[in-house]
């Protein structure tokens, strides 16, 4: 059974984010569905997805004003650093260490995707960002300093925008 599926409750209301995260929850599925003579392929696959998933997410919120080292671009490294150290097991035969890393993954993509992912497309929407162009279209909406939290409210400049909204 697959730890996760798409549901309504992953909807972010950002057309381009919701249809990546259903990729990504269809590519899982696979994963954990896998033969072992697919595993590690399809585990590949999911990080080259995940890898591309996440650069895209990562341009976006530099565009939109967050700071390089914020933390829901280093969870994203830590996440592919965690994918890559299970390819890597994998490819010595350690098929049981990607099955665990994928029923995990599940869960934690879950809770990603409805916290910082759902700030990151609410943050986006309030700037008016297009991300098939990259225009902001609401410039005076960018925060002032960048953002160095998560999305939500834990810099300064989004504790400013919480207060004065």
């Amino acid at each position: 059974m697959a730890s996760l599926e798409w549901n309504a409750a992953l909807i972010l209301d950002f057309p381009v984010m919701d249809a990546v995260h259903e990729e990504f929850v269809t590519l899982l599925a696979q994963v954990e569905a896998a033969a072992d003579e697919q595993l590690c392929a399809l585990w590949d696959e999911l990080i080259a997805h995940t890898q591309q998933h996440f650069d895209q997410e990562d341009r976006w919120m530099q565009t939109t004003g967050f700071a390089t080292g914020n933390c829901h671009s280093q969870q994203h490294k830590v996440v592919l650093a965690v994918m890559r150290e299970g390819a890597v097991k994998g490819a010595q035969g350690e098929l049981s260490t990607i099955r665990h890393m994928a029923s995990e993954l599940g869960p934690w993509f879950s809770h990603h995707a409805q916290n910082m992912d759902a700030a990151l497309a609410l943050h986006m929407r309030r700037t008016g960002f297009d991300p098939v162009t990259g225009a902001v279209l609401v410039p005076e909406a960018l925060p002032a300093e960048p953002i160095t939290g998560c999305g939500g409210a834990c810099s300064e400049a989004e504790k400013i925008e919480v207060v004065t909204a």
